[in-house]
């Protein structure tokens, strides 16, 4: 495969070279596969799905970590199957369309429209993905956005993130909700809980061994500490040269949010990465 590169059995990762998004794919027996993030651009999109056929792989599910506008995107290529999403991810990607829309349509250009963000919600007390491949545990958390859900493959020891853990992005705060803080902080001691993870896939950044998986639930630890202190600090990830603007807005704002100003959703994560 040209793009995949396979991390466990059965796993299989890309990385765009936009945003460094990326996308898992788990592989059964048959050759059915479960399709989570798939991201970005239509050309990856159009690639991920050539790569797939390319070798015998047949999409039967797809999953949505969390309803930011590269987190729900699809083609045709893919074929038409559910693409699952926690209810309130369902619910955030149905109300806020518009916004998500305009999103896609300035950074990725050019998805069918028709499928974007239309996801199936998960039951309420879900605890797997519903397909008959290799198990695919939730972690369902508002941490980032509401309803995000990492997903843990017991077999292969491989933990799907989501928006999270990654080693190019700070914590990201969903600061428009009431406790945007706790909220993070809660969805990260779900992820850090999880037993045997030999793999941490981000949505956006570098596949980590289970030393990178620790360090970075430290660093992310630490950034969550010394935001609720309340007072001004750095972090490696927005202090590199090449931290993108929007990072270094989005730390600004999580400043603002915890001394109790209100949000400025035009430096939001949402409005720089979309992630």
């Amino acid at each position: 495969m040209q793009r995949f590169r396979e991390i466990a059995p059965g796993v299989l990762v890309a990385t765009s070279d936009l945003l460094m998004s990326t996308s898992t794919v788990v592989v059964a027996e048959d050759g059915a596969c479960l399709v989570i993030d798939p991201a970005v651009s239509v050309a990856d999109l159009r690639a991920l799905a050539d790569d797939l056929h390319g070798a015998g792989l047949r999409p039967r599910a797809g999953f949505a970590t969390h309803p930011h506008w590269d987190h729900v995107l699809w083609s045709r290529e893919l074929g038409d199957v559910p693409r699952y999403a926690a209810p309130a991810a369902v619910e955030i990607a149905e109300t806020e369309r518009d916004g998500m829309v305009s999103g896609v349509q300035r950074t990725a250009p050019g998805h069918d429209l028709e499928l974007f963000g239309r996801l199936v919600p998960l039951a309420e007390d879900a605890e797997r993905i519903p397909w008959d491949g290799p198990a695919a545990e939730l972690i369902i958390h508002n941490g980032h956005a509401p309803g995000h859900g990492g997903v843990f493959l017991p077999d292969a020891g491989v933990l799907v993130a989501g928006d999270m853990l990654s080693d190019i992005e700070i914590p990201l705060l969903d600061t428009v909700e009431d406790d945007p803080l706790g909220d993070y902080r809660a969805g990260l001691q779900r992820l850090t809980a999880v037993s045997g993870v030999r793999w941490v896939v981000p949505g956006h950044g570098h596949v980590g061994d289970a030393a990178e998986f620790r360090r970075r639930v430290d660093a992310d630890t630490r950034y969550l500490d010394l935001l609720a202190a309340g007072k001004p600090f750095d972090d490696p990830r927005c202090t590199a040269a090449d931290t993108p603007q929007w990072q270094r807005d989005a730390h600004a704002s999580h400043l603002r949010a915890v001394a109790g100003q209100p949000p400025d959703t035009g430096s939001s994560a949402s409005a720089g990465s979309g992630s």
